[in-house]
């Protein structure tokens, strides 16, 4: 399974919304749309780092790596390869 995919799913998983279905788009920005809250944030850190064995430090928590699904992909991309 692609990165994406398996973000998606954590993410879906773990949405604090009443509403049923949620069409949660690879560019939204996750925390602004209120589908997440600060304890998610910390469950995130840790899925991201057990999931794709990389190891994520103080200076990385920057909401900016987490905020989309995309710039999670791309931040997932940048510390395997760095």
């Amino acid at each position: 399974m692609e990165i994406k995919q398996k973000l998606r799913e954590f993410i879906q998983d773990h949405l604090t919304t009443l509403e049923e279905e949620v069409d949660l788009k690879d560019d939204d920005h996750i925390f602004e749309l209120g589908f997440v809250d600060s304890l998610f944030a910390m469950q995130l850190v840790g899925f991201i780092q057990n999931e794709f064995q990389i190891e994520i430090e103080s200076a990385d928590l920057d909401l900016a790596n987490f905020q989309s699904i995309d710039r999670m992909v791309a931040f997932i991309h940048e510390k395997k390869s760095g």
